[in-house]
């Protein structure tokens, strides 16, 4: 089984997203960590307040979307960062827990503003290690 992980991939103006993971949740995951770390270093943030989050898709792919843009969406309301996520899928629905802290410009250096998920190189697929990967281009 492939070990769960999330890289970011080069995408001309904007930046690619990968989770992978042992199931799909988890690659769900690990694709929103490297959602994180388009923002900033993942590891300069502190998992302190529990955001509870949920979507809905007809399909995987769309509900990476739907779950990357969600996760968007509380980043920018709530004025925060998050630095672990707890994903539950169950058939089109996601049901989401993730962990932060409030923006802090003395303490995460942050990169550019993530505007949104893509349906650009979009693919949750098994890989052929037996686990999944969750990826997509996010536009920045």
């Amino acid at each position: 089984m492939p070990e769960c992980r999330w890289e970011l991939l080069p995408h001309g103006a904007d930046i690619g997203v990968r989770g992978v993971g042992r199931t799909k949740a988890e690659a769900f995951e690990q694709a929103a960590m490297a959602l994180t770390a388009v923002i900033t270093e993942p590891a300069s943030v502190s998992a302190n307040e529990c955001v509870e989050i949920t979507c809905q898709a007809t399909d995987d792919e769309l509900l990476l979307v739907n779950w990357l843009n969600a996760v968007i969406y509380e980043m920018a309301t709530r004025r925060m960062l998050f630095a672990r996520y707890e994903v539950g899928i169950d058939g089109n629905g996601l049901f989401a827990k993730a962990w932060g802290e409030p923006i802090d410009e003395n303490k995460h250096e942050l990169g550019v503003e993530v505007k949104g998920a893509t349906c650009t190189e979009l693919k949750v697929a098994p890989d052929q290690d037996g686990g999944w990967i969750a990826q997509c281009v996010v536009d920045v």
